[in-house]
């Protein structure tokens, strides 16, 4: 039984182990939580237009699974630690934001990967996945110059927490 079993479906924020369900039960697990959060919008967004536009509440004090799930969902690649903590996949690391409520989108891979490189592309498409679901998805520079995204509810939805 793999832990997916035993503790709920928790989506990649990329600065795990990779996930150990098979790809295509990992995929099949992402598509059923994903289409929940989607019906949770439907649902509990009912006064928006488009409700599956706006993150829903639970969104709103899970940022980090929330962002994940979405990333994972659009099969953008996550990245990944092995069990020593050396980085051992290329793609997305999803986590807290400097400000309360946000989260930190980066990309990242072993050393050698390319990572530095192929954010200037990757990092656009996550801000598009993230920005079609409601989300704010600005894209910064930081410390030695490496892009990322600072992600937030948009204009008008109250911010919680953002584990």
């Amino acid at each position: 039984m793999s832990t997916a079993d035993e503790t709920g479906f928790e989506p990649t924020t990329g600065d795990g182990p990779p996930p150990l369900e098979a790809p295509d039960r990992r995929a099949a697990s992402v598509r059923t939580a994903y289409e929940g959060m989607l019906q949770i919008r439907r649902l509990t967004r009912t006064e928006h237009a488009n409700p599956e536009a706006v993150p829903a509440s639970w969104e709103l004090h899970r940022t980090v699974r929330a962002v994940a799930l979405a990333l994972e969902a659009a099969e953008i690649p996550p990245s990944a630690l092995d069990a020593s903590g050396r980085r051992v996949a290329l793609g997305y690391r999803v986590g807290p934001g400097e400000s309360h409520g946000s989260v930190r989108v980066e990309w990242l891979g072993p050393p050698g990967s390319g990572a530095a490189h192929d954010e200037e592309q990757a990092l656009p498409r996550c801000a598009e996945v993230l920005q079609r679901l409601g989300w704010t998805a600005l894209l910064y520079r930081g410390p030695r110059r490496r892009r990322f995204l600072e992600v937030e509810p948009p204009a008008g939805v109250p911010r919680a927490g953002g584990s």
